[in-house]
């Protein structure tokens, strides 16, 4: 029996998941989580095979979670679920060690495929995604550029950026104009946006 765990912050969309995983025989959910920050600690108690993770999740995402899992508990393999097909989100998984990343469209019967494959060492990407991925190349955002775009998303100033990140307000300046010129944005809001739908933040 192959033991799995859930972890999906919506309660709906994980016990529907849940209830479909159930249906194979050679599958048991074993634990959920409703936290990124609960992964960890769960995949511990319940000595889980596979542990299903989505990537928004209040505390830890999907994919610092798997980063945190593969570090901690290298034996369990990693499938990342997502609503958002986003190609960065595909790079950012495999550098997380993700071992699987599928869309939550896809049908039921993929995901338990899915869950014995990664299990016999396979990797398995959603298709479309992957060609995507390849299409749309790196993110070209450096980690720092990031973190300030990150913090630029909750309409912080670049005082409050500058003391949030340990920067002078002039790093931080130079930071989001570089940001902003690396994603073809006209502003600050604009850059953050096309890097989110890139799957870049």
């Amino acid at each position: 029996m192959i033991r799995v765990l859930l972890a999906e912050d919506q309660s709906m969309v994980r016990e529907a998941l849940a209830a479909l995983l159930s249906l194979e025989a050679d599958l048991e959910v074993v634990a959920q989580a409703a936290r990124g920050d609960e992964v960890l600690a769960t995949a511990r108690a319940h000595d889980v095979d596979v542990a299903l993770l989505d990537i928004e999740m209040p505390g830890l995402t999907g994919l610092d979670a798997a980063a945190v899992l593969r570090r901690e508990l290298p034996g369990v393999k990693i499938v990342i679920l997502t609503t958002f097909g986003r190609p960065g989100y595909l790079r950012r998984a495999m550098e997380a060690g993700a071992d699987a990343f599928l869309v939550k469209d896809a049908p039921a019967a993929r995901l338990a495929d899915a869950v014995r494959r990664v299990l016999r060492g396979e990797r398995v990407i959603d298709p479309a995604l992957a060609a995507a991925a390849l299409a749309d190349g790196a993110s070209p955002l450096t980690e720092r550029e990031r973190e300030v775009l990150r913090t630029a998303a909750d309409g912080a100033t670049n005082a409050e950026i500058a003391a949030a990140l340990h920067l002078s307000q002039g790093t931080v300046r130079n930071y989001l104009s570089t940001a902003i010129q690396k994603t073809g944005a006209r502003n600050r809001a604009e850059a953050v946006r096309t890097a989110r739908d890139k799957g870049w933040l």
